[in-house]
Order: C-alpha cells, then sequence, then structure tokens
C-alpha cells in the first residue's frame, strides 16, 4: 500500500493568517501535540519573518528530536541562512524554499522573467543543500503556471538536489479533475527522483477534494492544517484528509500514520490558542459533526448508529455522538433522553410529554436537559393528580 506523508504546517501556513498568531510557548505546546498525532513533517515556522518565528523553529528542533522539522525560505541567500540557522539543532532538518512561477506574479509581484526565476530556484536549491539533504522546493501558484515551464522548473530544482516537489493551489483556483491532471503530469515527468507534494487552499471550497484527487493522481505529500485554519478561506483540513482516506479505503487505498483518536484533543487544543475554533458543522471535529437533532434520524441512530454516523466519534477522540433534542426531535429520541434522565413514563405520559415538548421546542434552539426534566415533572405531577 502506498504511504502519502502529512506534512502539517499548522505552525506556518495557518499561524500567519489572521486572528491566529501563536506565542512560543504555545507554538511549542502546540508542536508536542502534533508530534503525538503523528504527523511525519512539521512546519515550525518562517524563520526570516521575525524573531519569534526564528526562536520557535530553534526551539521546536531542540525540543523534538525525532521530529522531521520544516522551516521556510524564500529564494534567496538571506532566507536560506537564516533557515539553515534556525534548524542546527534538528537532527532531521528539512529547508522549505520556494518561489512564484505563474506568469502574473512574475509580472505584477517578483517583476521578473521566467529565467530570472529559474535561476533564483536553482542556485536557491543548490544553497540549501548545502545545509540540509531534505530539501523541499515549492512553486508558488503551480495551478496558474504554464505547464512546460512548470515542467522545466521541477525537473531543475530535482538537478539542483530537491527531495520534495510541492504544486501548490496557492490561490484556491483549481478543481479536483484539473489539478489531478497537472500532479498527474508532473509525477510522470519526475518520476522516482522526488515526491510531489500538494499544498492547497480554500478559497473555492475545494482544498479538501482537490488534495484526495492529487493523491489519487500520484501525489504523495499532503500540506494541511489542523480545522483547516491558514491565509484567507484556509488550508486543507488536515483531519479531513485523514479521515477521508481511513473511510474510504476503497477508492483511497492509502496508508497515512496518523493517530485519528488524537484529532479531536489537538483540534480543541488549537482553539485554545487562536481568536477562533472551527464552525459548528465542521466535518470531524466540529460541535455538530456527531449531533443528530432530525427525527427520522434520531430513530435510525438510536437502532444502529452506522445508519447516519459513517464513522465512529471515538475513532477520533469524540467520546460519543449525541441527541440533540429539538423541533424536529422525534418520541423515540425524547424517551431515550427522559430514560438517560432517570424517568420511566408511561405512554400516555410520553405522549402529553412530547405534546407540550414540542409546543416549545417551536419557539427555542433546542431545549436543556434542565428544562426537559423539568417538563416531565410536571407532567408527571399533572397526571398523579389527575388520578386522585
Amino acid at each position: 500500500m502506498s504511504r502519502v506523508y502529512i506534512f502539517d504546517t499548522t505552525l506556518r501556513d495557518g499561524e500567519q493568517s489572521p486572528g491566529c498568531s501563536m506565542t512560543k510557548a504555545e507554538k511549542l505546546k502546540m508542536a508536542s501535540q502534533l508530534v503525538e498525532l503523528g504527523v511525519d513533517i512539521l512546519e515550525a515556522g518562517f524563520p526570516i519573518a521575525s524573531d519569534g518565528d526564528f526562536e520557535s523553529v530553534d526551539a521546536i528542533s531542540r525540543d523534538f528530536p525525532n521530529a522531521k522539522v520544516a522551516a521556510l525560505a524564500r529564494c534567496c541567500t538571506q532566507d536560506i541562512e537564516r533557515a539553515a540557522e534556525a534548524l542546527q539543532h534538528a537532527r532531521r532538518p528539512r529547508i522549505h524554499t520556494f518561489i512564484a512561477t505563474s506568469d502574473i506574479h512574475l509580472k505584477y509581484k517578483l517583476k521578473r522573467t521566467r529565467e530570472q526565476v529559474l535561476d533564483a530556484a536553482i542556485k536557491a536549491v543548490a544553497l540549501a543543500r548545502n545545509y540540509a539533504d531534505d530539501v523541499e522546493f515549492s512553486a508558488e501558484d503551480a495551478t496558474r503556471t504554464d505547464l512546460e515551464y512548470l515542467e522545466q522548473v521541477c525537473n531543475a530544482v530535482v538537478d539542483a538536489g530537491a527531495r520534495t516537489v510541492n504544486l501548490p493551489d496557492t490561490v484556491g483556483f483549481s478543481v479536483p479533475d484539473e489539478y489531478a491532471e497537472l500532479i498527474g503530469r508532473m509525477v510522470k515527468v519526475l518520476g522516482d527522483r522526488a515526491i510531489v507534494s500538494v499544498h492547497c487552499h480554500d478559497d473555492l471550497g475545494l482544498a479538501v477534494a482537490n488534495s484526495l484527487a492529487a493523491v489519487r493522481a500520484g501525489a504523495r505529500q499532503v500540506e494541511c492544517t489542523i480545522n483547516g485554519i491558514g491565509e484567507r478561506a484556509g488550508n486543507a483540513a488536515l483531519e479531513e484528509i485523514v479521515m477521508a482516506v481511513r473511510t474510504r479505503q476503497d477508492r483511497l487505498p492509502f496508508q497515512i500514520n496518523i493517530q485519528s483518536e488524537k484529532l479531536y484533543s489537538t483540534s480543541q487544543m488549537l482553539t485554545q490558542f487562536i481568536s477562533f475554533g472551527p464552525q459548528p458543522n465542521k466535518a470531524i471535529v466540529g460541535e455538530n459533526a456527531f449531533a443528530h437533532e432530525a427525527g427520522i434520524h434520531q430513530d435510525g441512530y438510536l437502532k444502529e448508529k452506522s445508519t447516519y454516523e459513517i464513522i465512529s466519534p471515538q475513532s477520533v477522540g469524540v467520546p460519543e455522538g449525541k441527541l440533540v433534542l429539538g423541533k424536529h426531535s422525534g418520541r423515540h429520541a425524547l424517551k431515550n433522553r427522559t430514560e438517560d434522565l432517570g424517568f420511566q413514563l408511561t405512554h400516555e405520559e410520553l405522549e402529553e410529554v412530547y405534546k407540550r415538548f414540542t409546543s416549545v421546542a417551536d419557539n427555542k434552539k433546542g431545549m436543556r436537559d434542565q428544562e426537559i426534566a423539568k417538563l416531565v415533572r410536571t407532567v408527571t405531577e399533572a397526571f398523579k393528580t389527575s388520578a386522585v
């Protein structure tokens, strides 16, 4: 079975997005959690960006000697030397150098020719190899780059010593079949000389879909983040990549060495350190990912959980699924909840409770256990009184 490597960039691309800055102490705690989770490559920061980023990369390199630690650098001498210095204590360092290759970036951002960018990429990779055996090159905005030129760049950087070539969908422009075609072409060009990597952004909501399409086309490294944090609309979500592969081995027969039962706790830790958490309906780690409110769903779930849960909550570290009692809930779910709360209702009592419950729930966003218990007591007391 082919191995797919997980390159986590929560502490670099994720951390540099609005509201996601972390202190050095927070980055160290997060790094510890990511190591326990089992990520293959931990991108610890962009050392030239700030003293704080440099210190974090250095500290992570010292504290986690068995981790493969990556540091980002533009294709210029100053960046690469700064990254190498930050990684000097890492036992398994990776220098990750990048430059834009699309004509729109060359014209408006870099103001360079294709030849100048190609030369800069070759020189940067060669310089990085003086400091680390493991060098990754990224062709920024690869999905909007002329394909013949992209082939030329990929071949040249591998000849210069890059072991991994990353072809990012930097602005979330691509769609799955298109991206798979691009990746498949570059995999064929590079053969077994280098691993092809992908790094997808979610501007059109396709980051995970594009990443998975790329894996099927031959990519063997996926760059992603916890909770999908990152620039603009974010990156491909690590937890979604992992569980899609685990759940659909029939279509995605790949090996990923992630401890999936630690996904939820990792998501929760990140939420503590930044200014927001995942949206409630976020796949895998959202508050509602294993919650059921519709009566038909609740009835099926209570009879057999797999009717409405394709993965078990425990497989990602969530203790259990939950039934949310609201206006869409049915009698089966209400009966189950009242029993959980310690009540044994007759058929008539349950019918009355259900009638009053739906009346109240019509005007609320769900009912808490205390409110349900109070309603049950009111009904049972009324039945006792009428019996007297």
